[in-house]
C-alpha cells in the first residue's frame, strides 16, 4: 500500500467513524439501538450499494473475536462486584444450562418448522442462544432496574459468550464430537479460562498498586492491556479467552487502582470503537440481495427464540433461585441479540459447513428485526410490570490518583442525584482519621469546608487519604450514599463524634497529614485539572 492509498483508507475510515457517531445520535433520538445504525451503515457501504467489496469471513471472524473481547473488557471494568457477587451462581446457570435449553428448543423449531437438518438447526440454535454483552451493557445501564435484575443480566451476558463459542466451534467441525467430549471440553475451557483471568487480573492489580506510572493515561492502557493478555493467554492454551478477559477485568475494575474513572472512560471509548468497526464490518459482509429470501425463516426462528426458548430457559435455570414472574419476564425479554450471533455465524462459514451463508443471512435478519422489537419496548415493559425505580440511588463517583511522596491518594468524590449524602454535615461522615476532606468544589467555586457545612448534590469533594485507609473511606462514602445517617460504621472509628468535638477531630486530622508530609521532606502538593 502506497502512502497516497494509506491516506485514502484513513480518510474513509475517519469519515465512517464520524458518520457512525452521527448515527448513534440519530438512533438515540428515535429510541433505536445504535447497533442497527452501524449495521445499516455497513450495508450502505457494501458492494450492493456504494460498491465496497468485502467477503472475507475469516478476517471478519478474527477481528470480530478481538472486538468482542474489548467489549467484554469494558463490561468487566465497569461492573461492580457488590452488584453481582450474589448473582454469579444464577448467572452462571443461565449462561450454561439456559444456553443448552435455548439451543435445543430452537433446534427443534428449525428442524420441524423449517425442515433443516439436525446439524444445521443445532448450529442455528447455538448461534442465537447467546445474549449480546454490548447490547445489554448499553441498554440496561440506562434503565432504572432493580440491582438484582440488572446485575443478573449483565453477569449472564458476560458469561454466556464463552459456552456458545465453544458449542458453535464443536458443531462446526467436520466430525461432530459426542456429548461426553463436548461436556468435558466445556468444563475445561470455562474453568481454566476463569483461573487464567483471575490470576492475570490479580497479578496486574498487585503490580499497578505498587508502581507509579509517569502519566495518568497509562493506567487505562494497563488495565485494557491486562484484559487482552488474559484473553490471548487463555486462547493459547485452548481455554475460553472471553471468560478470562471478563474475569480479569471484573477483578481489576473492583480493585482500588489509581485513575479508575479515567480507566472506565477509556475502556468505554475502546468498546464503542470496537462496536462501530464490528457492526460496520458485519454489515459489509452481508449481501442485501440474499436477505429477502430469509425473512420468513428468520421471523419463525426469532419467534421461537423470543416466545418459547428464552422464557423456558430462564424459568428452568432460575427455578432454584425463586425469582418472581415479573423479574423472569424482564430477564426473558431483555435477552438482546447483537454482534455476538453474527460473529458466531461466521465460524461455520469459515469451516465451510454446508448452508453456512444461509445461516449467516438468517441470523443477520433475526438480529435486526428482533432488536427493533425488544430494544424500544424494554423500558415500557419494565414500567408496566412495576419494576422501574426512578428514584433509584446512584453510587457516588470516586476517582483516585497516587501521591507517592506521603504514601497517600487524592480522591475526588462526586455526589450524584438522589444520593443520601445530600444534606449531611461534614462531621457526620465520620471518615477514618487518616482521611481528610481537603476542599469542596460547588457551582464552580472551591472552598475549604468546616465541620458544620452541609453536602449538596453535585459537590465534588477532594479527599486526601493514606493508602491503607482508602478502601475503608470508599466503603464508608458508598454506604452513606445509599443509606444516609442509617449506615453502620464498624471498627476503631465507629463511635459517634459529638458536635462540639467535631472541629477538634477535623483540625487534628489536618495537622496529622501536614506532619506526615513534613516527615517525608516535602509539603503536600495537589493539582486538580478540569
Amino acid at each position: 500500500m502506497s502512502l497516497d492509498q494509506l491516506y485514502i483508507v484513513l480518510l474513509a475510515g475517519g469519515l465512517t467513524l464520524l458518520a457512525s457517531l452521527a448515527a448513534v445520535r440519530l438512533a438515540g433520538r428515535f429510541g433505536l439501538p445504535a447497533l442497527l445504525a452501524f449495521l445499516a451503515l455497513g450495508v450502505l457501504l457494501g458492494e450492493s450499494v456504494l460498491g465496497v467489496k468485502f467477503e472475507n469471513a475469516q478476517l471478519a471472524q478474527n477481528l470480530g473475536m478481538v472486538a468482542l473481547a474489548l467489549i467484554l473488557i469494558d463490561g468487566g471494568l465497569t461492573t461492580r462486584w457488590t452488584d453481582i457477587r450474589t448473582l454469579v451462581l444464577p448467572a452462571g446457570v443461565l449462561a450454561t444450562l439456559g444456553v443448552a435449553i435455548s439451543t435445543g428448543i430452537i433446534a427443534l423449531g428449525g428442524h420441524y418448522l423449517l425442515g433443516m437438518e439436525w446439524r444445521t438447526s443445532l448450529l442455528l440454535g447455538a448461534i442465537v442462544s447467546s445474549t449480546d454483552a454490548a447490547a445489554v451493557f448499553s441498554v440496561l445501564r440506562h434503565l432504572p432496574l432493580p440491582p438484582r435484575v440488572a446485575g443478573l443480566l449483565e453477569a449472564e451476558s458476560g458469561f454466556n459468550d464463552a459456552p456458545t463459542v465453544i458449542l458453535v466451534l464443536l458443531l462446526s467441525t467436520a466430525v461432530p464430537a459426542g456429548p461426553v467430549f463436548v461436556l468435558g471440553d466445556l468444563v475445561y475451557e470455562l474453568f481454566i479460562g476463569v483461573l487464567i483471568g483471575l490470576a492475570i487480573g490479580w497479578a496486574g492489580a498487585q503490580m499497578a498498586r505498587r508502581i507509579a506510572l509517569p502519566a495518568a493515561g497509562l493506567y487505562p492502557l494497563l488495565s485494557v492491556g491486562l484484559g487482552m493478555v488474559a484473553f490471548a493467554t487463555a486462547g493459547a492454551v485452548h481455554a475460553s479467552g472471553f471468560i478470562a478477559a471478563y474475569a480479569a477485568s471484573v477483578l481489576l475494575g473492583n480493585t482500588p487502582l489509581p485513575h479508575r474513572a479515567a480507566t472506565r472512560s477509556f475502556a468505554e471509548g475502546a468498546a464503542w470503537l470496537a462496536q462501530i468497526g464490528l457492526f460496520v464490518m458485519l454489515g459489509l459482509l452481508v449481501s442485501p440481495d440474499r436477505l429477502p429470501a430469509v425473512v420468513l425463516p428468520a421471523l419463525v426462528i426469532g419467534a421461537v427464540m423470543l416466545l418459547i426458548a428464552r422464557p423456558v430457559s430462564v424459568a428452568v435455570s432460575l427455578l432454584p433461585f425463586r425469582r418472581s414472574w415479573r423479574e423472569q419476564a424482564v430477564i426473558s425479554w431483555a435477552g438482546l441479540r447483537g454482534a455476538v450471533p453474527i460473529v458466531l455465524a461466521t465460524i461455520p462459514v469459515v469451516s465451510e459447513v454446508p448452508g453456512a451463508w444461509y445461516l449467516l443471512d438468517i441470523v443477520f435478519v433475526l438480529v435486526v428485526v428482533f432488536t427493533l422489537i425488544q430494544g424500544p419496548s424494554l423500558a415500557p415493559l419494565v414500567r408496566g410490570l412495576g419494576l422501574a425505580d426512578p428514584e433509584q440511588t446512584r453510587d457516588v463517583e470516586i476517582e483516585a490518583a497516587p501521591l507517592d511522596v506521603i504514601g497517600a491518594s487524592l480522591m475526588t468524590v462526586t455526589i450524584p442525584k438522589s444520593s443520601k449524602l445530600h444534606g449531611l454535615y461534614i462531621f457526620e461522615l465520620r471518615l477514618p482519621e487518616t482521611s481528610v476532606i481537603n476542599s469542596i468544589v460547588r457551582n464552580g467555586r472551591l472552598f475549604v469546608p468546616e465541620p458544620n457545612d452541609r453536602l449538596h448534590i453535585g459537590d465534588e469533594l477532594l479527599i486526601v487519604t493514606l493508602t491503607g485507609t482508602r478502601a475503608a473511606t470508599e466503603d464508608r462514602l458508598r454506604a452513606l450514599g445509599r443509606q444516609g445517617k442509617l449506615a453502620k460504621w464498624h471498627g476503631e472509628h465507629g463511635r459517634l463524634i459529638p458536635h462540639r468535638r467535631a472541629s477538634i477531630y477535623w483540625h487534628t486530622s489536618h495537622v496529622r497529614l501536614r506532619s506526615l508530609a513534613h516527615h517525608h521532606g516535602e509539603g503536600l502538593r495537589v493539582s486538580v485539572s478540569r
